[in-house]
C-alpha cells in the first residue's frame, strides 16, 4: 500500500467510538494500606492522588506509606511466614489457583481500571495484561506441591519476608510476576505498586481478602520512592525483587550491599529489532508495529532500535510510514485505541525532550497527522531515520512511542551494532532463514530473543536481562529459583 492508497484507505473507512462501559467497575474514593489481612489507614495520615493520564482528573486517593507503615506491613509478614511456610505445597496451590480463578472472573472490572489508571488502550489490558496476570497465578500454583522435582536431589526451602517493587507500566501483571512465585515457593510478600498506577494492586488485595489467603501472607503497601527505600532498606526482610529504572536499581544494589539479603533486578532495555532482506517484510512492519506502539512503548523491552537491511531499508520504512498513518490514538477505553495516553505528565516531559534531542542531533523525525486529544497526556507515534550509534536517541531508554532507524549490510555489522548498548534485555530477529535465526540468538546480548514475532510472554517461559538490564529471571521454572534456598 502505497501512501496514496493509505489517504484513500483513511478518508473512506473511519470508526465510530466504541467505548467500554465503566458501570460495572467499583472505585473507592480513598483506598488504605493492605496489612495483615485488612485495609489499615496510614499511621501518618497521609494521602496523594491517582490521576487518569487521559483526562488529567483525579480517580481516587491513595494512602501514603511511611517507614512505619512498612514495619508494620513487615511484622505481619514475619509473623504470617512461620505458618505459611509450614503448610503443605498442595494447600499453598489452592489459594493461588483460587486468586487467579477470582482475577478472571473480575476480568472485565480490573481491565478497565487498569486503563484508567494506566492510560494503556483497553484491547491491551483486556486482552493481555489482565489473562497474563491470572495465567501466572495458574502457574505458579501448578509448581507448589512439585518444587522438589523442579528442584532435584536438592532441598528447597523458602526465604522469608519478599519486599517487592513494581512499575507503573504492567501494574497487575508485575504483581502477578512477583507475588505468585513468592506465595508458590512458601514466602510472605510486602508489595509496593508504583504510586500512578495503584489501583490494581489494591483490587488485588480485594481478591486476596476474598480468597481467604491468611492474614499477613501478602500486604501491599503505597507510595512514592520512600515507600520503597523503606522496603528495601528494612532488617527484616530476605529478599528483594525490583523491576523499574537501571537509576533505582544501581541504588538498591548499594544500598544491599553487605547484607544477607537476596536480590533480583529487571531493569531498563533498548531492544535491538533487526530486519533481513529475506524477511516477510508486511508481518515484520506488523512486528515493529508491536515492538515499539505497544503500551505507548512503556515496555522494558520495546524494540525502540530497529536495524534494516540495506536492500530492503527504503521499501520497510515506507511501509511503516503508512501504517502509522493507520493507527489511532485517543481514548485508552475505546476499543478502536491503538495508542493510549502516556501515563503521566513527567514521562510525557521526558519523552518530548527526547525528540527534542534526536532533531537537534540531526535525526529525521517522522509522525503521522493524528489528532491528539487537548485534555491529558498524549504523544503522536514518532520514528527517526538517519541517526547513528552516537545519537542518544539510540543509547539511551526514552520508554516513549519513539523508534531510532538505522541500516546495515553484514550479519556481523549488525551485530556488533545492536550489542553496542549498556542494556541487554531483548531483540527481535526477522528472517525466513532459521540457521540465521539460531546464529544470531547465541552472539545477541539479550536475555530475550524473539524469532519473528515480538513482545510475547508466557508465565512458562523465562524472562529477565544482562548488562544493566539487570540479573535473575522472571517466570518460568526460573522464576522459582530467587525465592528459595537449598539445604
Amino acid at each position: 500500500m502505497n501512501k496514496q492508497d493509505t489517504n484513500i484507505f483513511k478518508a473512506a473507512w473511519t470508526y465510530d467510538e466504541a467505548p467500554e462501559s465503566t458501570d460495572h467497575i467499583q472505585i473507592k474514593k480513598i483506598y488504605e494500606l493492605f496489612i495483615d489481612g485488612k485495609f489499615t489507614k496510614p499511621i501518618k495520615g497521609n494521602y496523594f492522588d491517582t490521576i487518569n493520564p487521559a483526562t488529567n482528573k483525579v480517580i481516587a486517593s491513595v494512602a501514603e506509606a511511611t517507614t512505619e507503615d512498612v514495619d508494620v506491613a513487615v511484622k505481619a509478614a514475619r509473623k504470617a511466614f512461620g505458618s505459611w511456610s509450614k503448610l503443605s505445597g498442595k494447600e499453598r496451590g489452592k489459594y493461588i489457583f483460587r486468586i487467579a480463578r477470582l482475577i478472571q472472573e473480575r476480568a472485565r472490572e480490573f481491565a478497565v481500571i487498569e486503563s484508567l489508571d494506566g492510560g494503556k488502550p483497553i484491547r491491551e489490558s483486556r486482552d493481555i495484561d489482565i489473562p497474563l496476570a491470572a495465567n501466572h497465578f495458574f502457574y505458579y500454583a501448578g509448581w507448589a506441591d512439585k518444587l522438589e522435582y523442579a528442584f532435584p536431589n536438592r532441598t528447597p526451602k523458602p526465604l522469608g519476608v519478599a519486599g517487592q517493587i513494581i512499575p507503573w507500566n504492567f501494574p497487575l501483571l508485575m504483581a502477578a510476576w512477583k507475588i505468585a512465585p513468592a506465595l508458590a515457593t512458601g514466602n510472605t510478600v510486602v508489595l509496593k505498586p508504583a504510586e500512578t498506577t495503584p489501583l490494581t494492586a489494591l483490587k488485588l488485595a480485594e481478591i486476596i481478602q476474598e480468597s481467604g489467603l491468611p492474614k499477613g501472607v501478602v500486604n501491599i503497601v503505597t507510595g512514592a520512592g520512600e515507600t520503597g527505600a523503606s522496603i528495601v532498606n528494612h532488617p527484616d526482610i530476605n529478599k528483594i525483587a525490583f523491576t523499574g529504572s537501571t537509576g533505582v536499581g544501581k541504588y538498591i544494589q548499594k544500598a544491599i550491599a553487605g547484607t544477607n539479603k537476596k536480590l533480583t533486578l529487571e531493569l531498563g532495555g533498548k531492544g535491538a529489532n533487526i530486519i533481513f532482506e529475506d524477511a516477510a517484510i508486511d508481518q515484520a512492519v506488523e512486528g515493529i508495529v508491536n515492538a515499539i506502539f505497544f503500551n505507548q512503548g512503556h515496555v522494558c523491552c520495546a524494540g525502540s532500535r530497529l536495524f534494516v537491511q540495506e536492500s530492503v531499508a527504503d521499501l520497510v520504512i515506507q511501509k511503516l510510514k503508512n501504517r502509522m498513518e493507520t493507527l489511532i490514538v485517543g481514548n485508552p477505553l475505546d476499543k478502536n485505541t491503538d495508542i493510549g495516553a502516556i501515563n503521566s505528565k513527567k514521562q510525557l516531559q521526558t519523552i518530548e525532550n527526547y525528540i527534542k534531542i534526536g532533531i537537534n542531533e540531526g535525526g529525521e523525525i517522522y509522525q503521522p497527522k493524528c489528532k491528539l486529544p487537548k485534555e491529558g497526556n498524549w504523544c503522536a507515534p514518532t520514528l527517526f531515520i538517519n541517526v547513528s550509534q552516537s545519537h542518544r536517541i539510540v543509547q539511551e531508554e526514552i520508554f516513549g512511542p519513539v523508534l531510532a532507524i538505522q541500516t546495515f549490510r553484514t550479519i556481523d555489522e549488525v551485530i556488533e551494532k545492536a550489542n553496542n548498548t549498556p542494556y541487554g534485555l531483548s531483540a527481535g530477529v526477522w528472517t525466513q532463514n532459521g540457521a540465521k535465526i539460531f546464529h544470531l540468538t547465541q552472539k545477541l546480548e539479550a536475555g530475550v530473543i524473539w524469532a519473528n514475532t515480538f513482545n510475547k510472554f508466557d508465565p512458562a517461559s523465562p524472562f529477565g536481562g544482562y548488562k544493566e538490564s539487570g540479573f535473575g529471571r522472571e517466570g518460568g521454572l526460573h522464576g522459582l529459583k530467587p525465592y528459595l534456598k537449598f539445604e
